[in-house]
């Protein structure tokens, strides 16, 4: 689209991404076929929604469609602060949000959609390095997990002391 000068990128409707906490140390990551970039890049799951489907309902079909984790309950969807992926191209701010996922139901998961290569539990410690690393690179999964490592740092809760200490 066209906006004087400027052209953006405009979904119809609502775009989420969840970020799913596995016991509290670890996030559930999905791997995706990316065939643009040549990758299968780390990312949270997300999507965009149906008509007639609100934000949170959005997210608890991408959550089952992309991991196999079926969460029935829509008030273990907690919202979070919004995210913007590039505000120069996109006016859209991203819904994101948190759940708490066991590990009974991430065990017990379903099959996940095909652009899904694989679906990995990645601890708070490991998720930190790969940021650092760059092998997680897109930019709403790195602003929503760093933001997620901040909050539990400042919290005072530190992730994981023995790995920190090293």
């Amino acid at each position: 689209m066209s906006r004087g000068s400027y052209y953006t990128m405009e979904y119809e409707r609502p775009q989420v991404v969840i970020l799913p906490i596995l016991d509290g140390n670890s996030i559930i990551m999905v791997r995706v076929d990316r065939p643009l970039i040549h990758d299968h890049p780390l990312e949270l799951p997300a999507g965009d929604s149906m008509d007639g489907e609100t934000p949170k309902m959005a997210a608890m079909r991408e959550l089952a469609e992309e991991t196999g984790v079926r969460i029935r309950d829509p008030l273990r969807f907690e919202v979070e602060l919004p995210i913007s992926e590039m505000p120069g191209r996109m006016p859209v701010l991203l819904s994101v949000f948190r759940v708490k996922v066991t590990k009974t139901e991430f065990e017990s998961r379903s099959r996940h959609d095909d652009e899904i290569t694989s679906v990995e539990a990645i601890t708070f410690v490991d998720a930190a390095r790969k940021l650092v690393t760059g092998e997680i690179y897109l930019s709403s999964p790195a602003a929503i997990i760093s933001r997620l490592l901040l909050e539990t740092c400042l919290d005072g809760s530190n992730f994981d002391r023995t790995n920190n200490e090293k």
